[in-house]
């Protein structure tokens, strides 16, 4: 690999992955406290849900403060959504020929797509689903 493929490490390009990656751990947090236990009860019952709150009983402390969990999680993907469509480290990417920039941009950026989806999911299964279900009468 000659000086022109190298990937410069630099602070921004550290904060945008360090900030894309704990969008997506809150995020998957969301779909663990919230929307798993949604779903379930959706698809297979309350005695789903029983069964896995006697599982995991940490599940409902958890549960008890979703507000907080998704607030966090929506400011880390907000966060990561600055950082990542409005970097600063252009000039890393002259200095190393763009090649290795293109590369974590692409990346970066379905870190953040993911984390986003992920966090659809969440929200949809957390305060959507009963109004839905109860629109249709289920």
């Amino acid at each position: 690999m000659d000086h022109a493929e190298q990937q410069v490490d630099t602070p921004d390009t550290w904060r945008q992955r360090t900030a894309n990656f704990l969008a997506l751990f809150t995020s998957t947090g969301t779909l663990i406290c919230c929307a798993l236990p949604s779903a379930l009860a959706a698809v297979a019952g309350g005695s789903a849900v029983v069964s896995l709150v006697s599982a995991v009983p940490w599940l409902v402390p958890l549960s008890r403060h979703k507000e907080w969990i998704f607030l966090g999680a929506g400011l880390m993907i907000a966060l990561s959504a600055v950082l990542t469509f409005r970097p600063k480290g252009k000039v890393a990417c002259t200095i190393a020929g763009g090649k290795g920039c293109r590369v974590a941009s692409r990346f970066q950026k379905a870190m953040f797509w993911l984390s986003a989806g992920v966090y659809g999911v969440g929200v949809f299964f957390a305060y959507g689903l009963l109004p839905v279900m109860t629109f249709f009468g289920a």
